[in-house]
């Protein structure tokens, strides 16, 4: 047991910390310091300070001669003699109405005025956090243990929020975590670390993963940003900005790959107060809640640093930081390694289906990628944990670390407010629940003992379903998966649900369809867009308004919605190739986007109309298609993603083919410049009579099996009536799709299917093997039934040649 015997001193400085120091000041401060005096030279920007040491711990229990008491309460409550809160609420009280050894508050209180001298400051606002020894380890970390106040300024305050921290080493929460880690309850020490504020409060801050939080894609950098302190995020109080950026192509400073900005409602901020109370939340004005915390080359920067720092400790981290409103500098507060996805073994995880779903009551951002089924237990407050029933959905507006009992016995967990980075979010992970916080309005609209199923199975949007659905799960192991000639691709359509499938040992994207992007993210008709004055729809004016705010350019949303869309596809894969098709919608589809029915033309059998590569060249449509090259234009030369291939969908003719190249051409895309390679989709008779002609003019085709069996066979593939007809394996078909490879075969150009079938069915997989096709695109949930079929099909083909 530690003591205050133990030689060494009482307060160091940051810079004389190095994080071999975990054991005298916690992992907070000892991390600290090792950025200061490691990473400063490399840019990395750290406030200064000092931390107090686990010998000025002791030193001060054992001045107020407590240590015994504390032993006797911790070994009351473990025999089951006192309840927890008893146990905590009486040891916390002993370190309250404590003295400080002189000594002890000297040494503090000298650090403190010679950092404000530092500073320049005479009454210096510090930050004064908890740094307990067992903390922040990577076998030991859990949100919000230890209490951190802010804006603490001037000696006694000082002093105060010194003991207050040393008490809330007892809090519930902390003695209960030790406890199920098997920590002993008297050989935890607590360090305090004082540091220089930074004036976030008048401008933001925020919370940084150098790693995807909810699927381990460990090539972006989530950034989540609040206006004033940081406490906000933490807390889960505000629904924040949320950032990803592309870590392989930071060191470009000639690119921006920022894949995703989302604006959040931040809806309060917290402040500077007074000396009764340091901090106070205030509502954000208009103008806050409507603009993002950050700038792109802002973004960019932190970004960057999460990169350095994650380099310097050789494993992902969990980083806050805060930017200054006077002198608009960037600083990082805290880095820690981060403790959930840094242990898994990527080559296993569990993929989630759920079927037969109910109607959607609420929605929010999905932490964990589970799905299950229960009744709904609302709590509105920490003190109400009778009340809670285990194993039920816990349904609240925000949790903080008082919380975390009754989070430790729920099934999933749905909250109002917050973040990816907030409290509910950070402790779910660490329990492995699902939870889908930041929804707005659950606690209205989810009642107790109602049945619901919760779903973080589908991309980064989490839904919590009506009724109890079939929740379908499966581990999958990619381990040991055999290397085969022909190229198995995935079908992605969905960029929330991209990096669920990082792990899968794709060889790209086989085919990415725009109508997923365009009808979920972007839900407005192109042209509406370019012609927004025109509108008659003064519905669909108002939410196109409402859709565009902050773009001073409307055409400009359509533009960024749809290149980060695709960019976070594109990143799942990269380098491998992603084939991203242009939009394929039917005229009833598009008329039924926002704006969309002044701008289609009524038509009796839309498969067959006015769809595909027509559409990009016609005065109907050619302004909207313009706005699809320029997204794809800057997802590769400005995001960067040089991985992007485009398809043309629906290619009727070669001189239609001719057309739509000069179009592409004259909107930035000419094949061939920087590397575009352009694909068209292999789905009409005539794509396959005229292959050698179609050949000349692309670089490679995608067989679209669906298409290309309708109009060979005559069948509606819609039609119920004749779904027996509709067969991809039917002779005609397989002639079709085997003459196309052979041409392209000949011609040196890249040929794929894209389609279920041959995961489905043995001998397709086979057939498509024998013909010599380049690559097969499936769904990911086919992925290793679709390699198991082509390694029998390759190590058949080998046999025979043999």
């Amino acid at each position: 047991m530690n003591g205050s015997s133990t030689p060494g001193p009482l307060v160091l400085n940051f810079e004389h910390l190095t994080r071999k120091d975990v054991n005298s000041v916690g992992g907070k401060n000892s991390s600290l310091g090792e950025m200061i005096g490691a990473l400063s030279a490399k840019g990395i920007p750290v406030p200064p300070g000092f931390a107090t040491t686990s010998r000025m711990y002791w030193h001060y229990v054992d001045f107020n001669g407590i240590r015994n008491k504390m032993a006797m309460l911790v070994a009351e409550w473990e025999a089951g003699k006192i309840s927890l809160a008893e146990a905590g609420q009486s040891t916390r009280n002993l370190f309250l109405r404590g003295t400080w050894p002189t000594d002890a508050a000297t040494a503090i209180i000298a650090s403190y005025h010679d950092l404000s001298d530092k500073i320049g400051a005479k009454k210096l606002g510090v930050a004064v956090r908890s740094s307990a020894t067992a903390e922040d380890l990577p076998d030991a970390s859990f949100a919000g243990q230890q209490e951190t106040y802010l804006n603490i300024s001037g000696d006694e305050a000082l002093l105060d929020a010194c003991r207050r921290c040393y008490a809330s080493l007892f809090t519930d929460r902390a003695m209960s975590y030790r406890r199920v880690k098997g920590f002993n309850q008297m050989s935890v020490a607590l360090s305090i670390g004082i540091q220089c504020m930074v004036r976030s409060d008048i401008s933001g801050s925020g919370v940084m993963f150098s790693i995807d939080t909810e699927s381990g894609f460990d090539k972006i950098v989530l950034i989540n940003a609040a206006w004033g302190l940081g406490e906000n995020i933490v807390q889960g109080t505000v629904n924040p900005d949320e950032y990803q950026v592309f870590k392989p192509l930071l060191s470009n400073p000639k690119l921006s790959p920022i894949l995703e900005k989302k604006r959040g409602d931040k809806g309060v901020k917290l402040v500077y107060g007074d000396q009764q109370m340091p901090t106070r939340n205030v509502p954000t004005s208009k103008a806050e809640q409507h603009s993002f915390v950050l700038n792109d080359d802002e973004i960019l920067q932190l970004g960057r640093w999460a990169c350095t720092i994650e380099e310097h400790y050789g494993c992902p981290m969990d980083m806050e930081w805060a930017k200054d409103g006077i002198t608009g500098k960037l600083f990082i507060v805290q880095a820690r390694p981060e403790t959930v996805h840094s242990h898994h073994d990527a080559s296993v995880f569990k993929t989630y289906k759920v079927n037969n779903k109910g109607r959607v009551l609420v929605t929010g951002l999905s932490v964990g990628e589970a799905a299950l089924s229960g009744r709904i237990c609302f709590v509105s407050s920490p003190a109400d944990i009778n009340q809670f029933i285990d194993n039920s959905i816990l349904v609240t507006e925000a949790t903080d670390p008082d919380w975390v009992p009754i989070m430790k016995r729920a099934a999933a967990i749905i909250t109002d407010h917050g973040g990816r980075t907030s409290h509910a979010a950070i402790v779910s992970r660490e329990l492995g629940l699902p939870a889908v916080v930041g929804t707005g309005n659950a606690t209205y609209v989810l009642h107790s003992g109602q049945d619901v199923t919760v779903s973080c199975a589908e991309g980064d949007c989490g839904f919590v379903y009506e009724g109890i659905s079939d929740v379908v799960s499966q581990t999958v192991s990619v381990a040991g998966l055999p290397d085969v000639k022909t190229k198995i691709m995935l079908n992605l359509g969905n960029p929330a649900a991209a990096y669920r499938w990082w792990r899968l040992p794709a060889d790209g994207i086989g085919l990415a369809r725009m109508e997923f992007v365009v009808s979920n993210y972007i839900q407005v008709h192109p042209m509406a867009l370019v012609h927004f004055d025109r509108l008659k729809d003064a519905d669909a004016k108002r939410q196109i308004a409402e859709l565009t705010a902050g773009y001073a350019h409307k055409p400009d949303y359509f533009v960024d919605k749809l290149s980060r869309g695709f960019a976070a596809l594109c990143a799942a894969v990269y380098p491998k190739p992603a084939i991203l098709r242009l939009s394929d919608f039917k005229t009833n589809e598009y008329a039924g986007l926002i704006g969309g029915a002044e701008f289609e033309p009524d038509e009796e059998n839309p498969m067959l109309g006015f769809r595909g590569a027509s559409r990009y060249y016609s005065p109907r449509y050619q302004e909207g298609f313009a706005l699809e090259c320029r997204a794809i234009k800057r997802l590769r030369e400005k995001i960067g993603l040089n991985n992007a291939i485009v398809m043309v969908p629906f290619c009727r003719t070669v001189k239609e083919a001719e057309k739509v190249l000069d179009v592409m051409a004259r909107n930035g895309l000419r094949r061939g410049e920087n590397g575009l390679q352009v694909y068209v989709m292999c789905e009409i008779p005539s794509n396959v009579i005229l292959a050698a002609d179609f050949a000349a003019h692309f670089d490679g085709f995608s067989i679209g099996s669906n298409d290309l069996t309708q109009l060979t066979l005559g069948v509606d593939r819609d039609s119920g009536e004749l779904g027996g007809l509709f067969d991809e394996q039917d002779e005609a078909v397989k002639w079709m799709i085997s003459h196309a490879i052979s041409v392209a075969r000949k011609k040196g150009c890249k040929i794929g299917i894209c389609g279920q079938a041959p995961s489905d069915h043995p001998e397709f997989a086979k057939f498509l093997v024998d013909a010599g096709i380049d690559s097969i695109s499936v769904s990911p949930d086919s992925f290793l039934a679709a390699k198991k079929q082509v390694v029998v099909a390759e190590e058949v083909l080998g046999k025979m040649h043999s």
